[in-house]
């Protein structure tokens, strides 16, 4: 009954579930793993971030280049702020007691001893930074040789969250926190990082550092895991296929091995009769064994003659 399954389009079904299925197993195991380095990667970033908020701070030199590991950390740094540089970063939210906000950060650069500058984070305000009214309530940096404190940053990209997408910025704005977007309005070198203090001067709002890329539990993340459910979900489909393919096959054979089959491995005959072992033959007529002859005889071992030559032999008969 099962010899169908020896067949080369069969062989062809077969080899096909089987690297199908453990290739759709291995994806979403692969798929599942990713996402749980995302949990277990933010984890760790939250343990940082917390073990970060007790620890004493570190020179700046001392945490860069900036990666998983020290973003977030307390960094110090001293030189004078170069207060004719002073930038604001539209269109950025901050959660509060009655949710998000909108508004701006306030950035200053930091002119530090090593000859470079460091963009310096030092608040936060509500409202628009193109109105006058609301940047009128940014207060003057600090004069003379100062030491900042902050949480580290890395540079933003236009990926990060936050950053508007096109457009370039106004003057006095700054759309992305990096070197690259400062290199062209700076006449000296910047580190590519930022801190976001601490303290901050009234009416100014801290930030809070941002999880590093790549740690957190992002969009990203819950691809991975919809991929690994789309990946066992084909698994599934293959076997359901293969199990589907093979009972209807199964119950064609059973069917002709019982004579209930239609025609010659199940082919329809000429002029919609079915083939000769048991089925109608052409124009709708039986075949040889127990089928109706041509024009409605019944044939040789169903009992009555042959077609009208047996209906012509009794009319003369008579």
């Amino acid at each position: 009954m099962y010899r169908f399954l020896l067949t080369p389009r069969w062989w062809g079904i077969n080899v096909f579930a089987v690297l199908a299925i453990p290739v759709c197993i291995f994806m979403g195991s692969w798929q599942l793993s990713r996402f749980e380095d995302r949990v277990d990667s933010h984890r760790q970033q939250e343990d940082r971030s917390a073990r970060a908020k007790t620890a004493a701070a570190r020179p700046l030199e001392r945490l860069l280049p900036v990666d998983q590991v020290t973003s977030g950390r307390q960094a110090s740094a001293r030189g004078h702020y170069d207060t004719g540089h002073q930038l604001l970063v539209p269109g950025r939210t901050l959660k509060g007691k009655h949710g998000e906000r909108q508004g701006f950060y306030v950035l200053t650069l930091l002119r530090t001893d090593g000859g470079k500058a460091l963009p310096v984070v030092r608040g936060w305000l509500p409202g628009d930074a193109g109105a006058k009214a609301d940047t009128a309530k940014v207060p003057a940096p600090p004069k003379g040789e100062v030491t900042v404190t902050g949480a580290l940053q890395a540079s933003e990209s236009q990926g990060t969250d936050g950053v508007p997408g096109g457009g370039g910025p106004a003057p006095g704005r700054l759309t992305m926190i990096s070197a690259a977007s400062l290199v062209n309005i700076v006449p000296y070198d910047v580190y590519d990082a930022w801190i976001t203090l601490t303290d901050t001067q009234a009416p100014l709002r801290a930030v809070p550092p941002a999880a590093a890329e790549g740690s957190g539990l992002d969009l990203k993340a819950f691809q991975n895991l919809g991929y690994t459910g789309e990946w066992f979900v084909f698994a599934g489909f293959v076997v359901f296929m293969w199990f589907r393919l093979f009972r209807r096959e199964s119950e064609a054979a059973r069917d002709a091995a019982l004579g209930i089959g239609v025609g010659v491995d199940g082919a329809v005959g000429a002029d919609g009769g079915v083939g000769p072992e048991g089925g109608v033959g052409p124009e709708g007529c039986a075949g040889a064994e127990g089928g109706v002859e041509l024009d409605g005889g019944v044939g040789a071992e169903g009992g009555e003659g042959q077609g009208e030559a047996a209906s012509a032999g009794r009319a003369g008969g008579r």
